[in-house]
């Protein structure tokens, strides 16, 4: 516990001269800042935006925001909580301008234009393991794609970023039980999402059909002739 809690200052200390830093535009210090909670903020941008371009361009204005305002910055929350406030804002802003513009030309999302599986990873230049893992792992972005916003911001952060119920709420600005809850709702949505499909994937095992069909057909016939 004792070891826990040295980590922890030394956590904060070096968020905190991290800070420093970048308020006095150290830009070295502020990449430092920007490869430390890319990952994070992108996740972040993602399940609010459903759309890979446009989390990648969100996340980029909050930095640029976060660096020109750094001198702002308390320290009465995490440092990692204040930036993704500010790419939630910045999401935010980014829907409300879409929604006015869908009237007269809809978003395109990139959901509807998602890369092939093939494209992604090369099946003959990588081990069946792998292949088969990017596929799931393409099969859970769709999944969590499509669960309400609610339950998809809460699931991202809490299963996939692993932050705690109390940071959640504290960014979501909802109380802790409800984070909970909709956590657990957002896990059940999933299951019972992946459970449809594999009952659809069921039907189709072992498919024998086709030139696969015709063949043994072709192959038997021509061996009765023999």
């Amino acid at each position: 516990m004792q070891s826990e809690n040295q980590d922890a200052v030394v956590a904060a200390a070096d968020e905190q001269s991290l800070v420093r830093r970048v308020a006095g535009g150290d830009r070295g210090a502020f990449e430092l800042l920007m490869r430390r909670y890319n990952r994070r903020l992108y996740r972040v941008a993602r399940a609010c935006l459903r759309d890979a371009t446009e989390a990648e361009d969100a996340v980029q204005d909050a930095y640029l925001h976060g660096y020109r305002s750094m001198s702002g910055f308390r320290g009465e929350c995490a440092l990692s909580t204040w930036l993704s406030r500010l790419v939630l804002n910045e999401c935010l802003a980014r829907r409300r301008r879409s929604s006015r513009r869908e009237n007269v030309v809809p978003m395109i999302s990139s959901e509807s234009h998602m890369t092939s599986v093939g494209e992604v990873v090369d099946d003959a230049a990588v081990p069946e393991a792998a292949y088969g893992r990017a596929q799931m792992r393409l099969l859970l972005e769709r999944k969590v794609s499509e669960l309400p916003e609610i339950f998809r911001l809460v699931f991202v952060l809490r299963s996939v970023e692993e932050i705690s119920v109390e940071e959640t709420s504290l960014l979501l600005g909802v109380a802790e039980e409800t984070v909970r809850s909709r956590h657990f709702r957002a896990k059940g949505l999933l299951r019972e999402s992946l459970a449809k499909d594999v009952d659809l994937a069921e039907q189709d095992l072992f498919e024998f059909a086709g030139s696969k069909c015709d063949g043994v057909i072709a192959k038997v016939l021509a061996r009765l002739q023999d």
